[in-house]
């Protein structure tokens, strides 16, 4: 039977982040399982333009995008809703709009996607009945999924688990050596231990845990005088001179390598560069960072307390620690550092990732939520 899907999100491809990159995946996806199965599907975004897709993930005539006109983004929205039968909302801040679809068109089941802070605080009025009125709450991971249950009093019986993919268009290594570009660009050598974070470095986001990595260098340094940290991600002045205070205070100038923003495209160079990834944040949705490193072969060291966990699978393919804790921190990276991963060790990490995180299984399920069934 011939369904018509829609998804809606804020922004999805003129910024990158967490919940861009999982959109893009979702928006790629749903365009092929609609393709296989006849169905109608097209994206709305409220924040994007038209020429900010990227055609990779579908069509332009798949897609429209409203360039911040919030009225004509709500007004089309509700038009196209009129006559569809799965609306999917990538935020819980597109909660007006789902609301008054469960109004004007009752049938229309009304999935809401869940990714992690913004469903884990006290939420508006208007967002619980939003919760209330789903027919789907899809969660990017198990913890997600178990605080907007214990929060919000989501119904558990609508409540499901879908773990994020890896991007079918990032640039997967096939073979592990470390880049030599990178190294001369770096001044490496190649035998220094490199540990590498990752991260958006935000004076409001005081949350992922590379403070408590540089604090960890400090004393790892002793006994790995070679060690190297390398930080990157785009910060903002103000977090900028508190990592550089971090820095000096620990002193490990020499230590610590700030890259500023790394674009898409060489972000797989920049984890073959690294021996170890660690990011002890406390308030990750999934991370999808974390399947990215071990998409590379790259090891992974995560936090034990939120949904990062779903992204090592529970410890297979990463160690989790308590980020309060900088002696198990150090701990775990000396442990891991201890024996260097060969490059057929770093493929089968590869490939390990692959098998569970990969495009097809993610579509095979989305599949199944919409054809109604569930999903283990």
């Amino acid at each position: 039977m011939s369904k018509k899907v829609m998804l809606f999100s804020l922004q999805t491809f003129s910024t990158t982040g967490g919940i861009q990159k999982m959109t893009r995946t979702l928006a790629h996806s749903l365009y092929h399982v609609a393709k296989e199965n006849n169905w109608d599907f097209k994206m709305l975004a409220a924040y994007d333009a038209d020429h900010d897709l990227m055609p990779q993930y579908l069509p332009s005539e798949n897609f429209r995008g409203f360039n911040s006109n919030r009225i004509s983004f709500v007004l089309q929205s509700l038009k196209e809703a009129a006559k569809a039968d799965v609306i999917i909302l990538s935020h819980i801040n597109l909660a007006f709009i789902g609301v008054i679809i469960k109004t004007i068109n009752p049938k229309c089941k009304v999935w809401l996607i869940a990714h992690g802070i913004e469903v884990w605080r006290p939420l508006s009025k208007l967002k619980k009945v939003l919760l209330s009125k789903c027919d789907k709450v899809i969660s990017v991971s198990n913890f997600t999924r178990q605080q907007v249950i214990t929060m919000h009093n989501a119904d558990a019986a609508k409540s499901f688990v879908l773990n994020n993919a890896i991007d079918p268009f990032m640039k997967l290594p096939h073979t592990f050596s470390k880049p030599q570009s990178l190294l001369t660009k770096y001044g490496l050598t190649g035998n220094e231990p490199l540990i590498f974070t990752l991260t958006r470095l935000a004076a409001s986001e005081q949350y992922k845990g590379h403070e408590q990595v540089i604090k960890a260098i400090g004393k790892l340094k002793n006994k790995l005088p070679a060690i190297k940290y390398m930080l990157s991600g785009q910060y903002d002045t103000e977090e900028g001179i508190r990592i550089k205070e971090l820095i000096a205070a620990n002193n490990v100038q020499e230590q610590v390598i700030l890259t500023g923003f790394v674009a898409e495209k060489d972000l797989s160079d920049h984890f073959l560069l690294a021996d170890l990834f660690v990011l002890p944040s406390k308030k990750e949705g999934f991370g999808i960072v974390f399947i990215e490193a071990l998409a590379c072969g790259l090891p992974v060291i995560c936090g034990n307390a939120d949904g990062s966990i779903d992204a090592i699978r529970n410890g297979e393919l990463g160690k989790a620690i308590d980020v309060n804790n900088i002696t198990e921190l150090e701990e775990a990276i000396t442990e891991s550092l201890k024996v260097p991963l060969t490059l057929q060790q770093r493929e089968n990490l590869q490939q390990q990732c692959l098998l569970h995180f990969n495009e097809q299984d993610y579509m095979n399920k989305l599949q199944q939520l919409l054809n109604d069934g569930s999903i283990s």
